[in-house]
C-alpha cells in the first residue's frame, strides 16, 4: 500500500536536509523506535506497536537509497517480529521544497506488512501514520530544531558520535550523494599520550566495525489510541478477535 503525508518544519531546506538525514539525532523523535546499532550506512534498532493487550516488537534495519541534497532523499527499512510471523517493508520517499524561511517535506511510503497489523488495512494505517508523523514533527521542532545556533543542527552525544563515524568511514548519514557534507561537523579531540583512545569513536574509525547506540527502551506506540475513538470503533472487533487468539496460543503453551 502507498500511503502519502506532508508537514512543514520551521527551518531552511539545506538545514531541514541535515537534520532529516541524520539518523541519530531524529531517531529518539520517532514514535516507538529505537536506535540500537551502526554499521557503515545500515542502521539497526527496533519499533514497538501495542494492539490492544499485545504487544508486537520489529526488529530490523534500514539504509540510505538515495540522497540529492538538499531536496530528495530515499529510504529502505524492513523488519521482521521478534515473537511472531509478522513482517514489514518499506521505501519512504521524502521530498523537500523550500517555502521561505521554512521547508514543506513531502513524504510517499511504498509499504508492505504482514502479521496482526496488516488486518487493520489501509485506512486505519493512514490515520495512525499521520498521526504519529504529527507527533514527530512536534518533537523535531520542539527538541531538535529549536537550537540557539542558527543554521546548523544541534550538537548531541549521537549526533556527535555519528559525525565521528561519517568522517572515519568518508559517507555516513550526513554525507549527500554528490558527496558534499550535509550534517553538522564535529571535532574529535585526539587523546593524550599513553591515554587509551574512545571506544565509541575507535570503533567507528574501524573499516565495517559496529557501533552500538545506547538509548532509553522505547515507549511501544498505542494504534488504537493512534486511531482516535471514530477509528478504533471500527477497529475493535478485529482487535478483540487478534486478543483472544493471541490469549489461546498462549493457554496452549502452557498446557504442552
Amino acid at each position: 500500500m502507498e500511503l502519502t503525508n506532508e508537514f512543514r518544519v520551521g527551518a531552511p531546506i539545506e538545514r531541514a536536509y541535515a537534520v532529516l538525514t541524520d539518523v541519530e539525532l531524529i531517531a529518539p523523535c520517532l514514535p516507538g523506535a529505537q536506535l540500537q546499532e551502526v554499521e557503515g550506512e545500515e542502521y539497526r534498532g527496533v519499533v514497538k506497536v501495542k494492539v490492544g493487550p499485545i504487544t508486537a516488537q520489529y526488529k530490523g534495519a534500514a539504509t540510505f537509497v538515495e540522497r540529492v541534497s538538499p531536496t530528495r532523499v530515499v529510504l529502505r527499512a524492513e523488519g521482521r517480529e521478534t515473537r511472531g510471523q509478522g513482517s514489514a517493508a518499506a521505501t519512504i520517499t521524502a521530498t523537500l521544497t523550500a517555502d521561505g524561511d521554512a521547508t514543506l517535506v513531502t513524504v510517499v511510503t511504498d509499504l508492505t506488512i504482514t502479521g496482526k497489523v496488516a488486518q487493520f488495512g489501509r485506512g486505519v494505517l493512514a490515520d495512525v501514520s499521520s498521526k504519529l508523523l504529527g507527533q514527530f514533527v512536534d518533537c523535531l521542532e520542539g527538541k531538535v530544531l529549536a537550537s540557539p545556533s542558527e543554521g546548523s543542527a544541534p550538537t548531541t552525544p549521537a549526533s556527535a558520535s555519528g559525525g565521528a563515524s561519517s568522517a572515519a568511514q568518508g559517507n555516513g548519514s550526513g554525507t549527500t550523494a554528490d558527496g558534499a557534507a550535509g550534517a553538522t561537523a564535529v571535532a574529535v579531540a585526539e587523546p593524550a599520550d599513553g591515554e587509551p583512545a574512545d571506544p565509541a569513536v575507535a570503533t567507528a574509525g574501524a573499516p565495517g566495525g559496529v557501533r552500538r547506540i545506547s538509548s532509553p527502551e522505547p515507549e511501544p506506540v498505542d494504534l488504537m489510541a493512534a486511531a482516535g475513538s471514530p477509528v478504533a470503533k471500527r477497529i475493535a472487533v478485529p482487535a478483540a478477535i487478534v486478543a483472544v487468539a493471541w490469549l489461546l496460543r498462549v493457554l496452549l503453551r502452557r498446557r504442552r
